[in-house]
């Protein structure tokens, strides 16, 4: 057991797993070892977690529900720590971490521990007062490096706010679509080099006067660059109808890089304020139009690549479950 904390690369741990017999036993060993550091207290026992995660998914977890241990950032810049199974639902502690002078250690207050099906104590969730002590660790915080199967297409928001009519759209968005997406779609089917194709949405909004964003969607064909939009805009209309509308000019998508080592690639999508005056049968319409067009893009892009990846399958998974969303 001790071989794999000592196995640097990702590679190197999954050749020697692979050399090793007995991998139902070896499975159990490692999913026990695994859940005496679901309550780490410290940067080292989440360290350790994270390469139990890494090994568990390469050899299978088996009958036991696959979660990814991930380093994140709270709000404030500093580290933030959790599980979280295929639907993106956090179990055992999730931390927030404070720097110190020689090292991080977990919060007290800002530490929480979710409900596990597999937590063998079926300890209850206890929401940010989870007890921890100051144990600080002068050691880097670690992230899975690999991941396990689950749905690729996430919609997200990048703020709460949006005008009134488009509400329950958005609602719709996250609590049906991306539901049916995190169930339906197949993600042992298609293979394991993409993890997540990520579509942040921004939505136009008027919140007061001193609280307000109008997109103005460029014109593809200038190819416009960050730095171009305001002297653009400032082409389209006055400073003061600039200032009065919260008009920002964007790009309709904005597509980041794939990057390998994550498996996963950006898209944004901004919306306009006229989007939000569509009926709501509209706006489903138009986002899923919208979003399809993004996902045949990055999809077309990422084929090129000549990735181990069934991308034809899963957009045939993902047509199928957004025809019936937008009906």
């Amino acid at each position: 057991m001790g071989e794999i904390f000592e196995i640097e690369g990702l590679k190197e741990l999954e050749e020697f797993l692979q050399t090793q017999s007995e991998i139902e036993q070896l499975r159990e060993r490692l999913f026990a070892e695994f859940l005496k550091y679901t309550d780490y207290k410290n940067a080292g026992e989440w360290n350790k977690a994270v390469r139990l995660c890494e090994s568990l998914a390469i050899i299978g977890w088996g009958n036991h529900e696959p979660v990814e241990a991930l380093r994140g950032q709270f709000f404030n810049g500093n580290p933030a720590t959790c599980f979280q199974n295929k639907f993106g639902e956090t179990r055992f502690v999730d931390a927030i971490w404070s720097k110190r002078v020689n090292g991080f250690t977990m919060e007290q207050g800002r530490t929480s521990y979710c409900f596990s099906p597999d937590d063998p104590n079926q300890k209850q969730s206890v929401l940010w007062e989870y007890e921890v002590k100051e144990d600080i660790q002068d050691i880097s915080l670690e992230s899975q490096r690999n991941w396990i199967p689950k749905n690729p297409v996430w919609i997200k928001r990048i703020i709460s706010n949006c005008y009134e009519n488009s509400k329950a759209v958005i609602e719709s968005v996250d609590k049906e679509l991306q539901s049916e997406l995190n169930r339906r779609m197949r993600p042992e089917k298609y293979g394991r080099a993409i993890n997540q194709i990520i579509i942040n949405c921004s939505y136009s909004y008027y919140d007061h006067a001193y609280c307000k964003t109008n997109y103005v969607i460029a014109d593809e064909k200038l190819k416009l660059k960050q730095k171009d939009f305001y002297p653009t805009l400032l082409t389209m209309f006055t400073k003061k109808e600039i200032e009065q509308n919260g008009y920002f000019l964007r790009n309709r998508f904005e597509f980041g890089p794939f990057r390998a080592d994550t498996g996963k690639i950006r898209i944004g999508l901004n919306l306009e304020k006229e989007f939000s005056e569509l009926s709501h049968a509209e706006q489903k319409l138009k986002l899923s139009e919208y979003i399809l067009f993004a996902l045949n893009h990055v999809t077309d892009k990422l084929k090129k690549k000549k990735l181990d990846y069934d991308f034809d399958l899963m957009l045939e998974d993902f047509n199928s479950i957004l025809t019936e969303w937008k009906a």
